[in-house]
């Protein structure tokens, strides 16, 4: 039986205004919705009238109004009365589309389906409901689901909205739909600890945690047992070595020689393996060492063989001493870190030199930039800042945690223009210059981004309320600084919607004018909430006491890699550029679906250059600067990770940084034929632009990378010839301060000058 509209009463000529979905939703009856479906699979068989396809649709609706009259029309029945259509006026090859991309729609819903064991919604793409099976949604005993995306996405509204009724500030009730919607919509998703665990038993929600480790047996031993509760209910740790002895340094108390810095990080990495983050996820950590800590050289040679050290990142601590003694040329000192005492120098470009080798080699060590991010360090008056979280993107103080989330800016682009790239282009237009069919210039929609960003907000102070802390420690640290870490994802997927070139002055102001608004609107939530929650406890001791400036946070940005829930959201990872255009993905059964990103899809389409053998042809490299057959403006725009410069990726960063208070997780991903000196240059311009750290990773310079994109086999056997040729080993000649003498240290992989 038939649902029947609360407008019935209304004479039969009233237009259908609803339509029910698969899951029973009631949405608007979108007529253009309709033209377009006609269009595409018009377009697929050689098609190029859209007028004709707008008349089809009308078509399509006349029939829909004479046979739903007082009814609501399922989706299903819509679509077939398409069908109808298309057959009745002889668009046999288009019907025979249609009916092909309905079959094929159907097969993809089946998979959903049978995967989580009921209907979900379609913005949920088949990816992402595979990485909520395994990692989000709840399950029993016998390890069954009993929770769909949208009961997650509930649970967490609802325990994230309670933190209100401590408060009295808002309405419980209305916070939680808020939060709910947000989420449901993908236009904002909380840190995975948070997805994972709130509402549950183990209700531990942040992600981020900075533990102290001191120069004794007891201390190193307390962290480590620290560590194992932090990971187990679903965080990850940072910790800087820095305070340790150097190796073969005198123990007072047994008379003996202590083992090193590197000794105890490779305990922490095995008990580390032992653990599992909640059962969902391995351990994750950061390792740090000072660039004047005397075991410097051995540290960084630490992930030469890259199955050591697996669950950790590892990061040399630079200084503003080593950065001047880089540029002058001249040796630095190292420092006992048990008296104080220089113990000898070493060359500082040597060692930046080594630091760079070892990165272009294998990805590792990155640097963080430890005056940098104390210049930046809202309480200074409460220590130092050593370490940062996993992927360095929130330095934090020893015992401190942090809560993330991010802002899904894809979702943020007007929808009067977000077809700009996909509307139809006369002759004379390009990509850049396009307005969509209203003439409205496609831009980004601020107002929903300010909604976003006090939600947000809202949301990450409710989490820090509502979290189940594993150390008291960590709950009096965190609740006296009260930390958040508002960021986005889908900013690649926004610049495509915009028409706007990564690499460009258009895009790094694009990056500044977005940053520089979401942290002016955290600012202001957050002053806001102060007036009603008061300021964070530390806040007398904060820089903010001097301007007179009342936060709720003592941090508010962060820019984190989003890896996870971007793939859930389905939209370009943080601030990274698409790693490709298109490519293929397996699902059940083996079978493939071929993957286009929308917006380049629907340009190839208007632009008469789609084709599926094209889009497969991409797949298989992931750039499209090689297929001449795209026209150059349209080539311009979808650029991928490694069609841009590594300089642009750098700056890219500092843009972001600029207006962020924690950090930025960036990856600067180069071509596997880029030179070691390009990463030593990399180095500097980070430090000189302001970031607090960078990483880079080139490819294939790992066996077990994730992610591959076809390069010319030949080229690529010669470069990798070349490279085993002149990898050469190379002495860091001492001396040692105290007796004069000439010391040879660890033989450290090095690459020629022509590599």
């Amino acid at each position: 039986m038939y649902t029947r509209t609360v407008h019935s009463f209304i004479k039969h000529k009233m237009p259908i205004i609803k339509i029910r979905k698969r899951d029973g939703r009631l949405v608007d009856f979108d007529k253009q919705r309709i033209a377009e479906a006609i269009f595409k699979a018009a377009y697929s068989v050689g098609g190029r009238d859209r007028k004709r396809a707008d008349e089809l649709a009308e078509k399509v609706i006349e029939s829909v109004n004479e046979k739903f009259k007082n009814i609501i029309p399922t989706v299903e029945q819509v679509q077939d009365i398409v069908e109808r259509v298309l057959i009745e006026k002889e668009h046999i090859k288009t019907a025979k589309a249609f009916i092909l991309y309905r079959e094929k729609q159907s097969r993809i819903r089946e998979l959903k389906t049978s995967l989580i064991g009921a209907i979900v919604s379609k913005n949920l793409s088949f990816n992402a409901l595979k990485i909520l099976k395994e990692r989000y949604l709840l399950k029993d005993e016998n390890d069954n689901l009993i929770e769909t995306p949208e009961g997650m996405f509930k649970r967490v509204a609802k325990n994230i909205a309670k933190a209100d009724e401590k408060y009295d500030d808002f309405n419980a009730k209305e916070t939680e739909q808020k939060f709910y919607e947000a989420m449901n919509n993908l236009d904002f998703l909380p840190n995975s600890p948070t997805l994972m665990n709130a509402g549950t038993r183990i209700q531990q929600l942040s992600a981020c945690f900075v533990l102290p480790i001191n120069d004794s047996i007891d201390d190193i031993y307390m962290t480590l047992r620290n560590a194992a509760i932090i990971h187990q209910s679903g965080g990850g740790t940072g910790f800087s070595f820095s305070k340790l002895r150097p190796k073969n340094d005198l123990v007072g108390s047994t008379k003996g020689v202590s083992s090193g810095p590197l000794s105890f990080i490779e305990l922490f990495d095995k008990s580390t393996e032992i653990m599992k983050q909640g059962g969902k996820r391995r351990g994750a950590n950061m390792g740090i060492l000072r660039v004047d800590h005397p075991d410097i050289l051995e540290f960084i040679g630490a992930k030469e063989d890259t199955t050591a050290l697996n669950n950790f990142n590892i990061s040399v601590g630079i200084t503003e001493k080593f950065m001047d003694a880089v540029a002058k040329n001249i040796a630095y000192a190292l420092i006992n870190p048990r008296n104080g005492e220089v113990v000898r120098k070493l060359p500082a470009r040597e060692i930046l030199d080594l630091i760079s080798t070892m990165a272009w080699k294998n990805g590792e060590p990155g640097v963080v930039f430890l005056n940098t991010m104390n210049h930046k360090n809202p309480t200074p008056d409460l220590g130092e800042i050593e370490s940062t979280n996993p992927c360095g993107e929130v330095p934090l103080l020893p015992y401190e945690s942090c809560n993330l989330g991010s802002i899904n800016l894809y979702h943020c682009v007007k929808k009067s223009c977000e077809k700009k790239i996909g509307g139809e282009l006369n002759k004379e237009d390009n990509i850049e210059n396009k307005k969509d069919k209203n003439g409205n210039k496609c831009e980004i929609d601020f107002e929903k981004v300010k909604e976003l960003v006090w939600l947000g907000v809202h949301f990450l102070d409710n989490v820090i309320d509502m979290n189940k802390y594993p150390l008291k420690k960590i709950e009096e640290m965190t609740k006296a600084n009260r930390k958040i870490g508002l960021g986005i994802m889908g900013f690649a997927d926004m610049l495509f919607c915009l028409g706007i070139k990564y690499d460009s002055k258009e895009g790094l102001e694009t990056a500044e004018k977005i940053m520089r608004f979401i942290e002016n609107e955290a600012r202001k939530a957050s002053q806001e909430l102060a007036k009603k929650r008061g300021v964070f406890p530390n806040w007398s001791k904060s820089i903010y006491a001097k301007k007179d400036i009342k936060l709720r946070n003592a941090t508010l940005t962060s820019i984190a890699p989003t890896g996870t829930i971007s793939m859930i959201a389905d939209c370009s990872s943080s601030i990274e550029p698409n790693y490709a255009i298109s490519y293929v993905k397996k699902v059940m059964n083996g079978e493939e679906f071929l993957y286009i990103n929308k917006q380049f899809g629907d340009v190839a389409r208007e632009r008469d250059v789609y084709t599926e053998e094209l889009m497969k042809k991409i797949s298989s490299t992931g750039t499209l600067q090689h297929f001449e057959e795209i026209p150059k403006d349209v080539r311009n725009i979808f650029v991928t990770s490694h069609d841009i410069s590594a300089e642009y990726h750098v700056r890219m960063q500092a843009a972001f940084q600029t207006y962020v208070d924690n950090a930025v997780s960036k990856s600067v991903n180069l071509k596997y034929t880029a030179r070691k000196e390009d990463v030593t240059n990399i180095f500097k311009l980070a430090y000189e632009l302001g970031c607090k750290g960078i990483t880079i990773y080139r490819d294939r310079s790992r066996d077990d990378q994730v992610l591959n994109i076809e390069y010319d086999k030949k080229e690529f056997t010669k470069r990798k010839e070349i490279e085993n040729k002149f990898i050469k080993k190379k002495d860091i000649k001492t001396k040692n301060e105290k007796t004069g003498n000439i010391v040879k240290k660890r033989r450290i992989g090095k690459v020629c000058e022509t590599c």
